[in-house]
């Protein structure tokens, strides 16, 4: 389910999100040696990172599927005075000019809820990249769906946005329902309410690896919580690196 009412707030509740760590990971999985000329960023929302990778002189490309958080990131953009370009559509469908990187990160894949729905997109981000080509992705764990989330409720309040955010686990599925309650001040003061609902699913680390295997990815490497160490059984956050075999 694409952002909605949330794409209006999203950059304030993200303002604490390390943006700088998902970038010097994707810089150092790219090396100097291997410095793309045009990025695929799946799954960009309001544009953060897909506007930091311009200013440093990358030709980007931002994909989502919610046309409101296209919109911030255009406006985004315009202030930052750099060119990006935007592409509403669905990864599931990735059809665009290829690119020698795709990046997916902040958890962008873990919003696919079935299976076949991630080893499509595998395949299209395979076809989309030039040969040599590396995708760089992150996913929330099994461990941070069943506990990090589990059926926790969070609150956060603030004069501008308060939020209730409420957690309910699939444990079978190692998936998540997030239940979220925005009250958002409008300029006269009052404060309107709006709800959302998104689900993200974990899958185990070695089906992530077959299923970009099957898609023709070689060079398949996984680590963790922006550590170039492997996982181990609680760790939150898996980061892949798979590469478009040269011919």
């Amino acid at each position: 389910m694409a952002y909605t009412h949330m794409a209006a707030v999203y950059d304030q509740l993200m303002a604490e999100t390390p943006y700088g760590k998902w970038l010097d990971w994707v810089e150092q999985a790219w090396g100097e040696q291997n410095r793309p000329s045009h990025v695929i960023d799946l799954g960009c929302g309001t544009g953060t990172v897909a506007i930091s990778l311009a200013k440093r002189g990358y030709r980007v490309t931002g994909v989502d599927l919610s046309a409101e958080m296209l919109a911030i990131a255009y406006d985004k953009m315009r202030r930052e005075q750099v060119d990006v370009s935007w592409v509403e559509q669905d990864m599931r469908e990735l059809s665009l000019t290829p690119a020698d990187a795709v990046i997916s990160l902040c958890d962008s894949l873990s919003y696919l809820t079935e299976e076949e729905d991630v080893q499509e997109t595998f395949r299209r981000v395979f076809s989309q990249l030039t040969q040599g080509g590396l995708f760089l992705f992150d996913v929330h764990s099994p461990y941070k769906i069943l506990h990090g989330f589990g059926d926790a409720t969070f609150t956060y309040v603030e004069d501008e946005v308060s939020y209730i955010w409420q957690c309910f686990c699939d444990p079978l599925r190692t998936e998540v329902e997030h239940q979220l309650t925005f009250f958002i001040r409008q300029p006269s003061g009052l404060y309107e309410r709006v709800e959302e609902e998104h689900w993200q699913r974990a899958y185990q680390p070695i089906q992530l690896m077959r299923w970009l295997a099957d898609a023709g990815f070689s060079d398949i490497k996984l680590t963790a919580d922006f550590l170039d160490l492997p996982p181990h059984a609680e760790s939150e956050r898996l980061f892949f690196a798979a590469r478009r075999p040269k011919d």
